[in-house]
This record gives structure tokens, sequence and C-alpha cells, in this order.
């Protein structure tokens, strides 16, 4: 607080009975606003950044976002345990309570559009479903293994968002239709009801493969399936896909579009290392203001990503080629610079 002040101190405004607050004020009057004032703010004021003429920003007129989930550190106290939980891992129990936030990405801009905040006993997938109905119709949304869910995916088709999703290689997909781009056409199935609806499409066909499929897809949910490798990776990728047009999307500009997914990975880098520090724990004891710092940490990001893609915009070049570190410094030392005003020309003098 001393240091965020300070630079004001020229204007002169300043009753002499006024102190700055102590910690344990502050901590009060944080306790008196809630995390409620701080989620609304971030849900009005984080919106899309990109405009028309964003680089990288753009799928085939697709707003192309991302999904993910990262873990944060609290510090250990009962409410914070009992709220958010632990890590269990196999050295035991973790030395901190761990807060999962699920965050939707604007690739093109770095920018956190949508976020939710879970507790013990969530799962990003249940995070992801709340998220789904904020998610802007036409837009396509990258996720990797963990958020496939068939329930998920067909929310995502009743709201109008495409969809890339990366998923398991043990996963049941039938090859329906071979395209010509390697790719091909096949079905998602309810687990629960997956063995009686391909029985009753082979009794269905009587030999006829082409009546088989034909059931499997009145069943089932359609999907494009798109298979691939990486060199230096030593695990073959599969991903699924809403967007069934072969010829006007090949198989290669979908694996291209699905590797955009890494743009949420360097946000939550922008995030963890950088804003809040490498291995530094939340300050807040209590799962309210967990809370509420949670949101004012991705507030504060996406006021430093707005600066950037703006800037970005006047440059005219992508706002990748803009550091955020640096952005953020020049922010840090802007808010805290002691000498924001001249001495020599200030409202005290006036007059």
């Amino acid at each position: 607080m001393r240091r965020l002040v300070s630079g004001l101190q020229f204007l002169g405004g300043w009753l002499p009975s006024w102190h700055f607050p102590t910690p344990s004020a502050i901590t009060q009057a944080r306790k008196r606003l809630g995390e409620e004032p701080f989620k609304i703010l971030f849900h009005l004021t984080a919106k899309p950044l990109a405009s028309s003429a964003t680089p990288s920003a753009w799928f085939h007129g697709q707003r192309v976002l991302a999904i993910d989930g990262v873990v944060l550190d609290a510090p250990d106290s009962p409410e914070n345990a009992e709220v958010f939980g632990y890590s269990v891992g196999g050295k035991g129990k973790g030395a901190y309570p761990r807060v999962r936030v699920v965050a939707v990405v604007e690739c093109g801009t770095h920018a956190v559009v949508h976020a939710a905040i879970g507790e013990a006993g969530t799962t990003e997938r249940t995070e992801a479903w709340g998220l789904v109905s904020a998610l802007d119709p036409g837009s396509v949304l990258l996720a990797d293994r963990g958020f496939f869910s068939l329930a998920l995916w067909e929310r995502l088709i009743e709201h109008d968002v495409d969809a890339v999703f990366r998923i398991s290689r043990n996963m049941n997909l039938p090859a329906i239709k071979e395209f010509s781009d390697g790719s091909y056409l096949s079905v998602l199935l309810p687990s629960k009801r997956q063995s009686a609806i391909r029985k009753s499409s082979r009794r269905s066909s009587r030999g006829d493969i082409t009546a088989e499929n034909q059931y499997l897809l009145d069943h089932g949910v359609p999907c494009r399936v798109v298979e691939y490798e990486v060199e230096g990776s030593d695990e073959p990728y599969r991903v699924i896909t809403t967007l069934r047009d072969h010829a006007a999307i090949p198989a290669m500009e979908i694996a291209a579009l699905y590797h955009e997914r890494w743009e949420v990975e360097n946000v939550f880098d922008e995030i963890e290392v950088h804003q809040i520090g490498h291995g530094r724990v939340l300050r807040s004891k209590s799962p309210e203001l967990v809370k509420q710092e949670i949101w004012g940490v991705l507030l504060a990001h996406y006021s430093v990503r707005k600066l950037v893609h703006k800037a970005s915009g006047v440059a005219e070049i992508d706002p990748d080629r803009l550091s955020f570190i640096r952005a953020l410094r020049i922010v840090r030392r802007q808010l805290t610079n002691g000498a924001d005003f001249s001495p020599q020309h200030t409202p005290r003098d006036a007059g």
C-alpha cells in the first residue's frame, strides 16, 4: 500500500490526520468486500481482445480459445485445508492446500476471458462444464485429454462452439469413412450403452457395413479423427474435432491448430512465475480471501494483456512479439514510482 500511494503524495490531497492503513486494517477491509465483487468485476471486464486484424487469433474466421487448469498453493490454514484439500502423491500429502483454477484463454492475445475456481472434490471437467455457456458461439475451443467427456462435447455443440480435443489412444473410435487427407469420420457413443448400440448395429445391418455405420451415426455423435506424429515425441497424437469438412479444413491444419493450445500453458507461466512469483504461496489464510486474491491476480493479468494488445495494434505486429515480462515491469514501475508527479509542478504550487 505504501508503495502504491507514494506517487500521489505531491498532489497534496491527504488530510493531516490520514495515516497508511496497517496490514490488519487492509485484511479487515478485504473481509468486508469478500469474493463476489472481484468475481463480478472479472466477468464484466475480461472480454476477448482480438480484432479481425489480430494475427494468430482466428481460424477460418473463428475465434481460437483454449481451456486448461492450473493449481496454486494456498497458505496451510485449517480453513483452506477443509475447502481446497491437499494434493496426494507418492510422497504423501502435499505441504499446502491446492486451489484449482480452470481458465479459458484467447490464444491470439493470451487474455484470460473466462475462469472458475474449484474446491476439493471438483475436477477440471466439472469447472469446464460451467464455463461453456459463457463461450461465444462460433468460437473453436482447444483442450487436452483430461477435459474430454461426451456430455461436455455435446454441450459445446449445443452452444454452437466447435472443438478440437486430444483424446487417449485406447478410446474406441471406429473408422466409418476415411478421407483423402488421412483423417476419418467416426462416432462417439455413450460408454454405458456402447456395447448395446454396437450389437444392434450389427443386427440391423445384415452384413451391410454401410448400414451398420449409419446406425452408429444415428445413435451417437459424429466426429472427425486426426492422427499424426510430432518429431521428438514418443507418443502419437490423436485429436477429435467437430470440424468435419476435410476439403475446407485439411488434417494438417487441424494438427497445427491443436498445438495453439500451448498458448494457455504460456499464460499460466506468466501468472505463476512472473506475476505471482515462482514457488510463492498465495497470501490469504481464508478460502473467501484466497478466491478474492485469485480474481485480483486474473484482473491484473488481463489489464497487462490488454495494454500489450493495444500496443501491438499501434505497432501493427502480433501481440506474441511483445514481452509480457517487460510490460509487467513497466506497469509495476509506473504504479510504484514515487516520482510520478514532479514536485516542481503540483497542484500545491498552483495559485
